[in-house]
């Protein structure tokens, strides 16, 4: 039986906190035929279209949107955790299941009028 996306993904019971169930994609990033897959997969709706830039939330957000950008030959830019990029930045508070968190990306990684994708990895 040909295997999903979702079979190359573990799930991992009360972690990082109890009541949780954490999708572990790294078992997916480790395969091949998997990340080609999904990879394929993320691109397909938007075939055709113009994107400029590939936004990638930290820290697998990097690694599916690095993957994307390349597939597309377009500019990738990191949104990171508060605190971990120099010079000027812009940052959004956001809450999670477990606790609260800042993200920041660089006020000039897009200009007016640019048309992005942002990649997560769930």
């Amino acid at each position: 039986m040909a295997k999903t996306v979702k079979d190359y993904i573990r799930t991992i019971v009360d972690f990082p906190h109890e009541g949780i169930l954490f999708r572990d994609v790294t078992t997916l990033f480790a395969d091949p035929r998997g990340f080609r897959m999904c990879v394929d997969q993320l691109l397909a709706p938007y075939a055709g279209m113009r994107i400029d830039k590939v936004i990638g939330l930290e820290a697998r957000g990097f690694i599916l949107g690095g993957a994307v950008a390349h597939q597309l030959s377009t500019g990738f830019v990191p949104i990171r955790k508060k605190g971990k990029l120099p010079g000027q930045t812009i940052s959004q508070a956001y809450t999670l299941e477990y606790g609260e968190a800042v993200v920041e990306m660089h006020e000039d990684a897009m200009q007016p009028g640019e048309k992005v994708l942002l990649v997560d990895d769930l």
